[in-house]
């Protein structure tokens, strides 16, 4: 209530009428006149010396009306910057990701589209985003996994088959595809726990029978590829994720077929908030056509 007091203030003290305060203010003008009494009276001032059908400020209220002037410009300021923040033309978007491999032309197209709102993305694994975006500290993630939470909004942004990734040297290189159970005779490089690509390669496995007869965890899809380029074993992989290398080959498995789906995710309740909605749109927008 004191602001729209101090407001009623501020138009009548440049005005010097009541009358024409209301009509500035888009306000009726004994609304105008109950703030002044209100004001006046819950502190004990006289704010205006009444004269005919104008008003003049009163030396307290000429002590008053700089620190509300200075109010004003704040509160327009305030105003700018909430329109700003509807409008995208300011702002930050918190993006967690388990890789960079999907989730980039989201980001360049979202960029194009406010480059008055900042970006900052995280990598780490499912587990990881999972629990920050649960916890406010990122407003969207990439998984690949799937998670079926009512609390969540989840879109589909991409799905890749999940392929066997092998030095180029390796002894099964030069085949057309590669079986699992050939694949488990060697050694194989996969995610920490945690990783839902580590969990994929365990569901392959199981679905062919087999067990890896050695792995050798590493902490990163990038690790592991380059793990793959020194000759260190081979892996699964998705498809987008196999880098372009002289050293790297990719083959498809002939006994089990897998696919990798990256999800874009969110809290329910901030689906609206306008940079989130934005990014969501983006999204949908990278969907491929039906066929």
């Amino acid at each position: 209530m004191l602001a729209l007091e101090l407001k009623s203030f501020h138009a009548t003290a440049h005005c010097g009428s009541i009358t024409k305060a209301a009509q500035q203010l888009g306000i009726s003008q004994p609304t105008v006149t109950s703030h002044l009494r209100q004001l006046e009276t819950r502190y004990g001032v006289e704010l205006f010396y009444r004269q005919g059908k104008g008003v003049y400020l009163s030396q307290q209220g000429e002590r008053l009306l700089p620190q509300v002037e200075q109010l004003m410009q704040q509160a327009a300021q305030i105003d700018f910057s909430l329109r700003d923040l509807r409008d995208l033309k300011s702002g930050l978007l918190r993006v967690g990701a388990t890789g960079p491999y999907y989730i980039m032309a989201v980001l360049r197209n979202f960029h194009q589209a406010y480059p008055g709102v900042k970006m900052r993305l995280s990598i780490d694994n499912s587990q990881r985003v999972l629990s920050a975006l649960h916890d406010y500290q990122l407003d969207v993630i990439a998984s690949s996994a799937l998670v079926d939470d009512p609390r969540l909004v989840r879109l589909l942004l991409a799905s890749d088959p999940l392929v066997a990734v092998l030095h180029a040297d390796h002894p099964l290189a030069s085949r057309q595809r590669v079986r699992i159970v050939d694949l488990c005779r060697y050694p194989i490089l996969m995610r920490e726990s945690g990783s839902m690509t580590r969990e994929l390669c365990h569901q392959v496995f199981r679905q062919a029978g087999q067990e890896p007869a050695h792995v050798l965890e590493i902490g990163s899809r990038e690790a592991i590829a380059w793990g793959v380029a020194c000759g260190m074993g081979a892996s699964l992989l998705p498809l987008r994720e196999v880098p372009a290398h002289p050293s790297i080959v990719s083959l498809p498995l002939s006994d089990v077929s897998a696919h990798l789906s990256e999800f874009v995710y969110c809290l329910k309740e901030r689906a609206q908030g306008h940079a989130i909605r934005a990014f969501l749109e983006q999204v949908q927008a990278e969907l491929p056509a039906p066929a």
